[in-house]
């Protein structure tokens, strides 16, 4: 792709509709002047290459891409890549004149198209190693594999504790028995309190008599002294 189709695909890009010759003209214009029969030149050489793709609307061609933009920048790598006679050298060179941002962006594409287990394996042993690369240090050797730990014996079931067995009812009392009475309890009759014995009261003196006087002399008396 020459320098002007590249411009005029710049825009068929960036534009990402179907466009006229009319319209890719009007803007090369600012930037350049240019005829109209050297733009539509252009566009149906781009259309043979495959670049793009037309379909007619009344006396003109709409031109849409058919790829994008970066699928155009990995042609061009793959063209280039192509000329080298030592293709993994190139790649090395190339991969050198990267930046870092540039590399890492790479390594991302790698785990994309591979997954990011393919991207880390090491490479085969019989491969021959690329140009400036250090050679890969000697794998470890492999260790026997470890004996399988025994099994655990399973733990043993706690056997079903034994169901309680439902408690017996009463067995009825025979008909021809009466029932026994209730004793009954007579309450303890209160007991009387004990009178204590009222005092007795001293008896009083005796009130001291009067002398009797002496008895009078009868008749008797008189005669006899006499």
């Amino acid at each position: 792709m020459g320098e002007l189709e590249d411009a005029v695909m710049t825009r068929v890009w960036k534009w990402n509709r179907p466009v006229t010759v009319r319209e890719v003209l009007e803007d090369l214009k600012l930037e350049r002047s240019i005829a109209y029969t050297t733009v539509m030149t252009v566009m149906d050489n781009l259309h043979q290459k495959g670049w793009v793709r037309r379909e007619s609307e009344g006396r003109a061609y709409r031109y849409e891409a058919v790829s994008t933009r970066d699928a155009y920048a990995a042609s061009l790598m793959n063209e280039d890549w192509g000329r080298s006679d030592n293709r993994a050298a190139a790649l090395v060179a190339f991969f050198r004149m990267m930046s870092a941002d540039q590399q890492e962006a790479l390594r991302d594409a790698v785990r994309m198209v591979q997954g990011p287990e393919t991207a880390n394996e090491p490479p085969p042993a019989n491969a021959a190693p690329s140009a400036g690369a250090a050679p890969a240090p000697a794998a470890p050797a492999e260790e026997a594999p470890a004996e399988p730990a025994p099994a655990a014996e399973p733990a043993p079931t706690a056997e079903p504790a034994p169901t309680a067995e439902p408690a017996s009812s009463a067995e009825p009392a025979p008909a021809d028995e009466a029932p026994a009475e209730p004793e009954a309890t007579t309450a303890p009759a209160a007991e009387a309190p004990v009178a204590e014995p009222e005092a007795t009261a001293e008896p009083e003196p005796p009130a001291p008599t009067a002398p009797a006087p002496p008895p009078a002399p009868g008749p008797a008396d008189d005669d006899g002294e006499r």
